[in-house]
């Protein structure tokens, strides 16, 4: 039996609640249109790149937004020390780069995994907490996770765009 993509209940987007509710449930639909798009496909569709000379994928989507996720709330937020999922020093677009050989369901079980986690670390922990985040230049910002939340919907909101266009490249279907 060939695996294809789970489908998706996506739930709506929040039109009442205090901020945080509205952030975290922005998100949640961010992440589950991600999902969406994603439904339904095989592995190998989901390995189908958008059109050269990019080689964009919809698991290579899924791929860097589990190492995204994993990046801000847990590494810089949290402060957990952390491994990248599929990123390396030597090859560190290795999240959009090797998705050839991937397991796609298993990619999905981490992607999966890592929201848990995600949701976890942040849990009971205010908008206005602090992190410093050091830069390779050696400067560093003080962030909020206020800061984490925005940045991370408007993270799934461009790469949702990338991902309705390869969706379409695929098998034709638009929609939001």
């Amino acid at each position: 039996m060939t695996w294809t993509a789970p489908q998706v209940d996506r739930v709506t987007e929040p039109y009442l609640g205090d901020e945080r509710i509205m952030l975290e449930g922005w998100l949640d639909y961010h992440r589950q249109t991600l999902l969406l798009k994603c439904a339904g496909l095989t592995a190998e569709q989901l390995k189908i790149a958008s059109v050269e000379p990019s080689g964009m994928t919809l698991l290579g989507l899924l791929r860097h937004l589990t190492e995204v996720e994993r990046w801000w709330f847990r590494q810089c937020f949290a402060g957990q020390q952390l491994d990248d999922v599929y990123c390396s020093e030597t090859n560190v677009d290795g999240d959009f780069d090797d998705v050839a050989e991937a397991d796609a369901e298993a990619n999905f079980v981490a992607f999966h995994t890592e929201l848990d986690a995600c949701r976890a670390a942040v849990a009971g922990r205010g908008l206005d907490e602090t992190f410093l985040r050091r830069r390779p230049d050696g400067t560093s910002n003080e962030m909020s996770l206020r800061w984490v939340y925005i940045h991370m919907i408007e993270e799934y909101a461009r790469h949702n765009g990338h991902a309705d266009l390869i969706r379409e490249r695929i098998d034709g279907v638009t929609g939001d």
